[in-house]
């Protein structure tokens, strides 16, 4: 099972989820060849998104599902009328490993990138005949769980893709066409309190390092999964809101991010004690072995001062977080702690950064991270169409949602009645069925 999913919401936490199913306002169509549309334009741009390849098929989230993905990558190859594949993010997956496994094996991450090349071999061989073959141009953007993947490693297995990343900052990146200025493609992780880029948080142990919490929130969840989804081995310790007089608006937001732990620690039950020390790190400046305590937020006396050890003072950094991460529209802590869990959240930062901003000439956003696939169609402050999709997820087990998704964007001709439709797909018995779609003229 995929611990994303079990994640419930944790994996917005970490890296996705929710339990809203897409509307399907399109009906379920079967389309025999959604990669054609008809005639020989080549202008079709398909997005995918959280594939997740691990280095460890015993626990890696995308297995069962990697003969399909290499087929419809083939398939995109073949296409006469596809001109782009865009891959918005967490293509590797570099989190979902249990707490106890040394990530790089006491190597390197040219070493791990290498090992999820060879563990994955159909789909990477896929990729590069489509990028040798240079008719599709495939497009890659990071995501949360390949956020520190560099471009040099992406360019190693993957050489001569194209990648989309934010100048100057790693782990972020947006992609808009030339040709289709309007549309912007992003994970979305730079919105999200547990999963977005932290440069400031514990630079004093880690120099150097943007590893957020919801990292070691799924180093958590997948030892869970692979530890048989045991009965708790400790007690969460206790934390109440702190009343006395150093209380303040950020000793209230550190009591609501110990209540995502506490949550988290609830849903992905470990035999360890939370004293024990079972984060293997040796991962982007982190070089020693933690315990849950390490991060949980704690008091010495009831309703008094609340501390924590790692990622101290991350409630009162988010605003200097997002500068850091290039997010357009200001989110504040409270929201964004109290709503890290909800893809709707996600949902809605599609229309608050994009369409709702004045300074934003977007029209079209696609977005990844929640493994939730949907079209919402709306209007922005000029009253313009709009439409906003998310690209689901290639993971075996999606909590009950459709797994196996994509977008397709096909332009507008020249003719007046002519508009760019968003196709939203899944794969149902191997079979492309269209989910959704909605159309706007530009």
């Amino acid at each position: 099972m995929r611990v994303h999913r079990a994640l419930g919401a944790i994996l917005l936490l970490s890296g996705a989820f929710s339990l809203t199913a897409s509307n399907g306002k399109g009906g379920r169509d079967a389309a025999s060849n959604p990669f054609s549309n008809g005639g020989d334009t080549r202008n079709m741009i398909v997005v995918m998104s959280d594939i997740h390849l691990g280095a460890d098929l015993r626990y890696a989230e995308c297995n069962a599902n990697l003969a399909r993905l290499e087929a419809t990558i083939r398939q995109i190859g073949a296409s006469r009328n596809v001109k782009e594949l865009v891959i918005a993010g967490d293509l590797i997956d570099e989190w979902f490993i249990p707490a106890t496994v040394d990530t790089y094996g006491g190597k390197d991450q040219a070493d791990f990138v290498t090992r999820v090349a060879k563990a994955n071999k159909g789909v990477i061989d896929a990729l590069n005949m489509v990028i040798k073959d240079g008719k599709v141009t495939v497009i890659y953007i990071p995501g949360n769980h390949d956020l520190t993947i560099s471009e040099a490693n992406i360019a190693r297995i993957l050489p001569g893709i194209k990648q989309a990343r934010d100048e100057g900052k790693l782990g972020l990146g947006t992609y808009s066409p030339a040709d289709l200025p309007q549309l912007a493609i992003e994970h979305s992780h730079r919105y999200n309190f547990f999963c977005a880029p932290d440069p400031i948080s514990n630079q004093d142990v880690a120099p150097g390092t943007i590893l957020p919490p919801g990292y070691f929130f799924t180093r958590l969840a997948a030892l869970h999964v692979v530890e048989g989804k045991p009965r708790p081995g400790d007690a969460i310790p206790v934390v109440t809101k702190n009343s006395s007089g150093s209380a303040s608006p950020s000793q209230d937001l550190l009591y609501a991010y110990w209540g995502d732990w506490a949550w988290s620690l609830k849903l992905f039950t470990i035999s360890e004690k939370y004293s024990d020390k079972i984060f293997t790190t040796n991962i982007d400046g982190f070089k020693r072995t933690y315990a849950v305590n390490d991060f949980l937020p704690y008091q010495k006396a009831a309703d008094g001062t609340i501390a924590v050890g790692l990622f101290n003072g991350i409630q009162d950094n988010w605003a200097q977080r997002q500068a850091a991460n290039n997010v357009a529209v200001s989110i504040p802590a409270a929201r964004a702690i109290a709503l890290a869990a909800s893809a709707e959240e996600s949902d809605n930062q599609a229309i608050n950064q994009y369409f709702m901003n004045p300074n934003s000439d977007k029209r079209i956003v696609v977005f990844g991270h929640t493994h939730v696939p949907k079209i919402i169609a709306s209007s922005n402050t000029d009253g313009q169409g709009t439409i906003y999709a998310n690209s689901g997820t290639w993971i075996d087990h999606n909590n009950n949602l459709p797994t196996m998704d994509f977008v397709i964007v096909t332009p507008q001709s020249e003719e007046p009645s002519s508009k760019t439709t968003v196709s939203l797909y899944t794969y149902q018995s191997k079979v492309a069925t269209k989910l959704d779609e909605a159309s706007i003229r530009l």
